[in-house]
């Protein structure tokens, strides 16, 4: 193992958020509707969601740090509730070691650009509809919770 500090470094919660916020302007950008902390059936958390016109599902992983991916064995648990999957990082990320197969965002918190484009493995159509009632459901309660 590698005996640098960025091999110790923790995730860092403000990292996170401005990435997020950076891959949530990107998917609106390209016409999708986003939807933070997205809870699939799998019990699995997706950082960043979002549904296109036609109703693919997208996903971003954000990744603040390289011990944040290093700590994270459960990002393949999202790719079977998803047509799309992004890994979305900032731009002094050490890229080579993602996934080279999966989808690449570049983020910061003004925005966000799609380095590499995500392999696209359509959704069935019963696993379509039930993801998709799922999102609509909790994007409404959100809705709910910021009129309260």
């Amino acid at each position: 193992m590698e005996n640098t500090a960025a091999a110790f470094e923790p995730a860092r919660p403000d990292r996170t958020l401005a990435l997020t916020r950076g891959v949530t302007r990107l998917f609106v950008d390209l016409g999708m509707s986003p939807l933070c902390e997205f809870r699939l059936v799998n019990s699995r958390r997706a950082d960043v969601a979002a549904l296109d016109r036609r109703g693919r599902l997208v996903m971003a992983e954000i990744k603040s740090c390289r011990a944040d991916f290093e700590a994270d064995a459960k990002w393949t648990e999202y790719l079977d509730f998803c047509d799309e999957f992004y890994f979305a990082v900032d731009p002094a990320f050490p890229t080579e070691i993602l996934p080279a197969g999966e989808g690449l965002i570049v983020a910061d918190e003004y925005g966000a650009v799609i380095s590499r484009p995500a392999e696209t493995r359509p959704l069935v159509a019963a696993r379509r509809k039930a993801v998709t009632l799922r999102f609509a459901r909790q994007a409404a309660w959100q809705a709910l919770a910021r009129q309260s």
